[in-house]
């Protein structure tokens, strides 16, 4: 038997979850159902990130990452204080290397003015009070309102909220294909009057059953952390350098969790096909193949730079080459403190197929029916709730 809903949300990441929450905020009455093919919230990206807030200063002043971070760092970190969800207001410094980087650290400084972010350039004395064990030239850029979260317990908190408002769950249960407002899934059908995707590493490929997203792909990249289990207190604010602002990754970087642990990573290393964590588990051949031969002809014109960052990811297989990129970060580090890797995580970056080109900024397409979040990588998470929001008004979806 088909069942039916006002709103049927594909995933159940923090976007789709988020969402669903401003959905239920705005109309408590409105029916609400959420599905995913995996058998708990959170499975993918959102359950597998840094757990950073960031503060907004990354990004330019037009793009709808700077519209939304500044108000998802402060509604994020109030959500955890509601649910007495640990936060870690532990900052962040960046960090220069040479002339040229202190050149793009007042670039940041003037990105992160213009877009209300809180932050300042600050001397190595001062950024020595903030950071003991920082090492940087001249000068670093401090954000005191980068904060780090558990995001799993932030997840399972929505999915809670979520289920006690009433908005139904259906886990193990995959999206198949659509006819008009009925969505088939390997759960039986679903009516709903709109459909709102927000599947992560497979949102493309959804988009285009609804006619979205033609000129758009999914490329993957894997992010892997190491933990340093020496101590806790090596390392007590985040800890980045200068990112390369030409493409949309940050570099490795020493992340205080929500529990003060200290690990370094990310890497951004392409992966071969959607969930390539682990050796061969979740293999798609024809995922393979496809992201195999757009990879190869990314390699081969060197696209947005492609080749070299492939080929410069690839090295951070090796544990002591991440080590050795982060210690130039700090005074000293024991190399021999990092034993566990963490959880990786995959990155579901959209790729612009007519230009070759990496999407920035966050991605959305859609019309009256449905909805399609093409594009929701970092700061993805903490622009959650400002980001669902202005889904809701742009396509008018509370009524």
């Amino acid at each position: 038997m088909s069942q039916h809903y006002d709103y049927l949300i594909i995933g159940s990441g923090i976007i789709g979850m988020a969402v669903a929450f401003e959905i239920k905020r705005e109309n408590p009455a409105a029916r609400v159902c959420i599905i995913d093919k995996e058998q708990s919230e959170a499975a993918h990206a959102s359950g597998r990130n840094s757990g950073v807030l960031h503060a907004g200063f990354y990004y330019t002043a037009d793009s709808l990452k700077a519209q939304f971070t500044v108000t998802g760092n402060r509604l994020m970190k109030q959500y955890c204080c509601q649910h007495s969800i640990p936060v870690n207001l532990c900052g962040k410094l960046v960090v220069a290397q040479n002339e040229k980087e202190l050149e793009q650290l007042y670039e940041l400084e003037r990105r992160g003015k213009r877009n209300g972010a809180k932050v300042e350039i600050v001397d190595e004395y001062n950024a020595s009070e903030i950071e003991p064990n920082v090492r940087t030239f001249k000068k670093a850029l401090y954000s005191p309102d980068t904060a780090s979260v558990d995001p799993k317990l932030v997840c399972a908190a929505l999915r809670k909220d979520l289920s006690a408002q009433g908005v139904e769950f259906f886990f193990g249960t995959k999206y198949l294909g659509h006819a008009e407002n009925v969505a088939r899934t390997t759960g039986g059908e679903f009516v709903a009057s709109k459909v709102i995707n927000c599947a992560g590493l497979y949102a493309d490929k959804i988009a285009k059953d609804f006619g979205f997203g033609r000129k758009y792909t999914i490329i993957p990249f894997k992010g892997i952390y190491w933990k340093y289990t020496k101590n806790k207190t090596d390392v007590r604010t985040n800890i980045y350098p200068v990112p390369n602002l030409k493409n949309p990754f940050l570099g490795v970087h020493f992340t205080k969790t929500a529990s003060g642990e200290i690990k370094i990573g990310p890497t951004a290393i392409p992966a071969f096909w959607r969930e390539n964590y682990e050796r061969l588990a979740n293999f798609s051949l024809e995922e393979f193949v496809e992201i195999c031969a757009r990879e190869a002809q990314l390699f081969a014109a060197n696209s947005f730079g492609f080749r070299d960052l492939a080929l410069e990811e690839m090295k951070k297989y090796n544990k002591r080459y991440m080590v050795d990129l982060a210690s130039h970060m700090v005074r000293h580090i024991d190399p021999e403190g990092f034993t566990e890797r963490t959880l990786p995580g995959i990155r579901a970056q959209l790729l612009d197929t007519r230009h070759r080109q990496l999407v920035q900024d966050f991605v959305v397409e859609g019309d009256h029916r449905s909805i399609h979040v093409l594009n929701a990588v970092s700061p993805a998470f903490t622009c959650a709730f400002p980001f669902a929001l202005y889904l809701l008004e742009k396509y008018d979806v509370i009524v």
